[in-house]
């Protein structure tokens, strides 16, 4: 089995990560990895780093595997399937990863059915990630398993029908960046009350990512929030000013814009 990158960026270079790691770097699983990019230098790093092919040809891609991943930017998703289109047969799988492109986009463009849409997210470059799949129906559970494992190597994997996506772009696809410009916040809060920015920083990202692994271990958001908030203590006070500035209406009308924008991003394209 095969696996063709179409775009080696971040994301896939994080997927190409997460296999080579979970395959324990075996000569085979290397073998396995094709990566289509049209910078040099991004085509050499990738080479050297985890010890797999690259080519500049996105049809090389296309004939020579068996998974095709498009790990390209939507804006540039209908050159890239229009140069792959011909070459794309029944047999083959296809997975994008690009934001508001569609599984009907994907079907009237491609001669294949075998079609899977994932949204993964950023920590996934730590093998941390969320990974959310929506696939046509066609799929026999061998090969949609295979996909599973392909994104079961960088994080957790959640299987969903596609009217959610959007959604879970907003969610968890945004949901990175939203976070990290609420710790800047705690963080220029933490210097503005007196604190150096190194000690500030580490008190605020090492809170999230301890506030994290409490959640992940099945305790509930508002139980967390109501065990660390004493009646007219810090805490308490420091909540009632996030309900004085709307918060929580904030944190929605972000989501919401988010997925907006992956709405308009799939227009026209299904």
């Amino acid at each position: 089995m095969k696996i063709g990158f179409i775009g080696g960026g971040n994301m896939a270079e994080a997927i190409i990560k997460g296999i080579v790691s979970r395959g324990e770097a075996t000569s085979s699983v290397r073998k396995g990895l094709l990566v289509s990019e049209p910078r040099e230098d991004r085509r050499q790093y990738l080479e050297k780093t985890y010890e797999i092919e690259t080519t500049a040809s996105n049809k090389q891609i296309v004939t020579s595997c068996d998974i095709i991943i498009l790990a390209v930017k939507p804006q540039n998703m209908d050159s890239v399937v229009d140069e792959i289109s011909e070459a794309v047969t029944a047999d083959k799988s296809v997975v994008s990863i690009a934001a508001g492109i569609t599984l009907a986009y994907l079907s009237s463009r491609l001669k294949t059915k075998k079609l899977v849409r994932v949204m993964p997210n950023t920590p996934a470059l730590v093998q941390k990630g969320m990974t959310v799949m929506s696939l046509c129906e066609c799929f026999s559970d061998r090969d949609i398993d295979v996909v599973r494992e392909i994104f079961m190597s960088i994080g957790e994997v959640l299987t969903l029908p596609e009217k959610y996506m959007n959604a879970v772009t907003a969610v968890s696809g945004s949901g990175p960046a939203f976070i990290s410009f609420f710790i800047e916040a705690m963080i220029e809060g933490g210097i503005k009350t007196g604190l150096n920015k190194d000690d500030a920083f580490t008190l605020a990202v090492q809170t999230a990512v301890g506030t994290a692994q409490l959640l992940d271990s099945g305790m509930s958001p508002s139980n967390l929030r109501e065990m660390v908030t004493s009646p007219g203590g810090t805490t308490a006070a420091g909540l009632r000013a996030f309900e004085e500035k709307g918060f929580k209406d904030t944190v929605s009308f972000a989501i919401e814009a988010a997925k907006n924008r992956a709405d308009e991003l799939g227009k026209g394209r299904g």
